[in-house]
């Protein structure tokens, strides 16, 4: 019988809620990695089985583990993500994003990390290794903004998309650094970031150095949005820079925010979470009034999804990697608060409750339907 389960990363292990009635009720185990930093961890489409999961140990330092067993035993990566070494070079912080091949490529994972490194294993993610075309390439340093200047929690590079129709075409998003691409699975990269706003740099137009919250592609057209420091963005291909759609939603909100969702098979259905985006950037909901903003139509228009929120005195901060959608019909919506609450919806965000409350800051949110 097939069931639905949501992996829940926190700052003090990784939660596996799980239901198996369409919903309606929920069950917990774990944690895994007690005491542990869980960044991200993300099951295997491509056996249902497998789960790889970054981990941050504080005295052993970053890895990644792996299950072959939906979480009953684990097995640490003999070979983790690490930088080559060199006089002056920089070291792994911690594995931040995980992100599984395409069908055609069983065993391979991609992983970013903070600083801003991209690696790659094709056993599993038992060995990593550096992507040279990225990690060595001359201008690195320069696109991520330097050795010191980095954002509060760390510079990292996340978001990796793979394009469903090629697998070697590759995108990725760094805070900071901004869009990068590749059309040869890794070898060279280019900038992506025409049309974005870079309120902070002095060039509002550059090339580079922006700072991507949070990037996604449909799997099913190609279709990119992303939610940036400055703005929410649709890709236009025939134009070949970004729009900022963000500048729909009400004045009064903003299109600030970090996580983005879109629908696994409607293109023009996205969710985000707008966060007050004030001169102090204090990352918490605009008015203490945490909502959801659904947009059916490509970002022209949205609509505010509350209903069982909070109505007020709501200060959690979602954070970019926690916040999914599972792929039932209707679809599940599902977000991980800095308090420790998770919030799911099971018809698209008409209404919401919280299905566990009191765990550890929460850092990521993935589902999956298993056997």
């Amino acid at each position: 019988m097939r069931q639905l389960i949501v992996l829940v990363g926190t700052r003090k292990g990784l939660f596996v809620l799980s239901s198996a009635d369409g919903r309606r009720t929920w069950s917990i185990a774990g944690p895994h990695f007690l005491g542990q930093i869980v960044n991200h961890a993300v099951v295997d489409p491509r056996d249902g089985r497998t789960i790889v999961a970054a981990v941050r140990a504080g005295h052993l330092g970053p890895t990644v583990y792996r299950s072959a067993d939906l979480g009953n035993t684990w097995q640490e990566a003999k070979r983790p993500p690490a930088f080559a070494k060199r006089e002056g070079g920089q070291s792994v912080s911690h594995v931040f994003w995980l992100t599984p091949g395409a069908a055609s490529e069983p065993g391979r994972w991609y992983a970013g990390t903070s600083p801003q490194g991209l690696f790659v294993s094709d056993d599993g993610g038992d060995e990593w290794r550096g992507v040279d075309g990225f990690n060595e390439h001359p201008q690195r340093i320069e696109w991520i903004g330097g050795l010191q200047d980095a954002p509060p929690d760390g510079g990292t590079l996340h978001s990796i998309n793979l394009d469903a129709r090629d697998p070697s075409h590759l995108y990725f998003g760094m805070s900071a650094g901004g869009v990068f691409e590749s059309r040869d699975a890794g070898a060279t990269w280019s900038p992506m970031n025409r049309g974005c706003a870079a309120d902070f740099l002095p060039d509002p137009d550059a090339e580079y150095g922006h700072d991507v919250h949070c990037l996604r592609m449909h799997p099913t057209t190609g279709d990119m949005y992303q939610q940036n420091h400055c703005g929410i963005y649709r890709f236009d291909a025939a134009a070949g820079k970004w729009d900022r759609i963000g500048r729909n939603m009400p004045a009064d909100i903003g299109d600030i925010g970090f996580p983005m969702v879109l629908h696994p098979r409607d293109p023009a259905t996205l969710w985000v979470f707008p966060m007050d985006g004030g001169s102090v950037w204090p990352r918490i909901p605009i008015g203490g009034k945490p909502a959801v903003y659904a947009s059916r139509d490509s970002g022209r228009t949205w609509r505010r999804s509350d209903r069982g929120m909070p109505p007020e005195q709501g200060w959690f901060t979602v954070k970019r990697q926690a916040m999914t959608a599972d792929s039932l019909d209707p679809v599940g919506l599902y977000f991980g608060t800095t308090s420790g609450e998770v919030w799911a919806s099971a018809d698209e965000g008409g209404e919401w409750s919280c299905i566990r409350a009191h765990l550890p800051h929460i850092y990521s949110v993935e589902t999956a339907l298993v056997e």
